[in-house]
């Protein structure tokens, strides 16, 4: 202000579309008052809340045997819920599955779409709460399904970053290439995890937090990590070898770790597929 010519409005409350709570010790943002105006915009304001955005049966694809829905109202909505994701990751699997099928949406789409609504309206409170943390330590849960993508066969990555008390960074997205095994989904998710990674490090070093120790991913498949460890050249990985001697470069200089976690452990499970309610519940 000795500088420049401005005013002090105090604390931070409402910044394009999230509501921002600021206490002594945490930060509480979140979506609330958005979330109604996306279910008014679509007539779904007295709809039936829902426990969970997605069934876990639900399979999508382009021919589907339903008629096709206007596409520019099924773009909107959308959209709206991918602004919604900023605050709200435990929509972010089903609605970027949905993406997918912006150009040919169907019923279907339509119907699993205005499900995500009725969860909405059961969560407009929710949001992302970080609290203050004595220690600051950065890590990862990453996971990956096998040929999700009817249309294609391609894989769904996903992945999350936290710092210290809360979770800050979150993605799931199509693999841009077909994974031919399980293994090969896992590791191509953890190049990109480990790419990201390293850019965060850097993001972190320019705001003077120094990280003393090596950054964890957790990854639930041990030959995954094996074969980032493993100097023989197996023919049956032959194919991915970029990625491959990338991940030991960056495990040799000791800049992240690759470690295992279990099936039950792994909380990066809420953005790779539909989940029973109990389960997506303690995730959420």
């Amino acid at each position: 202000m000795q500088a420049f010519e401005m005013t002090d409005i105090g604390l931070m409350t409402y910044f394009l579309g999230m509501e921002i709570k600021q206490n002594k010790n945490e930060i509480f943002i979140y979506q609330k008052k958005y979330a109604k105006e996306i279910l008014k915009k679509f007539y779904m304001e007295n709809c039936k809340p829902t426990t969970t955005p997605m069934n876990q049966k639900d399979k999508f694809s382009k021919e589907n045997g339903t008629d096709r829905v206007d596409e520019e109202k099924f773009g909107s909505l959308i959209g709206c819920l991918m602004y919604l994701t900023a605050t709200s990751p435990n929509i972010l699997y089903a609605t970027s599955l949905l993406y997918h099928f912006m150009h040919c949406p169907t019923e279907i789409h339509l119907r699993a779409a205005k499900q995500i609504l009725r969860y909405i309206k059961g969560i407009v409170s929710f949001g992302v709460q970080f609290q203050r943390s004595q220690k600051l330590k950065f890590y990862s849960f990453s996971n990956s399904d096998w040929g999700g993508f009817i249309d294609d066969m391609k894989s769904t990555y996903e992945f999350y970053f936290n710092l210290g008390s809360g979770m800050f960074s979150w993605s799931s997205k199509k693999q841009n290439i077909v994974a031919q095994s399980t293994v090969e989904a896992k590791f191509i998710t953890a190049a990109v995890v480990v790419n990201q990674a390293l850019w965060i490090q850097k993001i972190l070093c320019d705001l003077h937090i120094e990280e003393k120790e090596i950054t964890e991913i957790s990854v639930d498949n041990q030959a995954a990590i094996t074969i980032s460890h493993n100097l023989v050249f197996h023919g049956k990985i032959k194919h991915f070898n970029i990625k491959l001697y990338f991940l030991r470069e960056v495990r040799k200089n000791g800049d992240v770790m690759l470690i295992y976690c279990k099936f039950e452990d792994q909380l990066a499970d809420l953005f790779v597929k539909p989940l029973p309610v109990s389960r997506f519940e303690f995730l959420r």
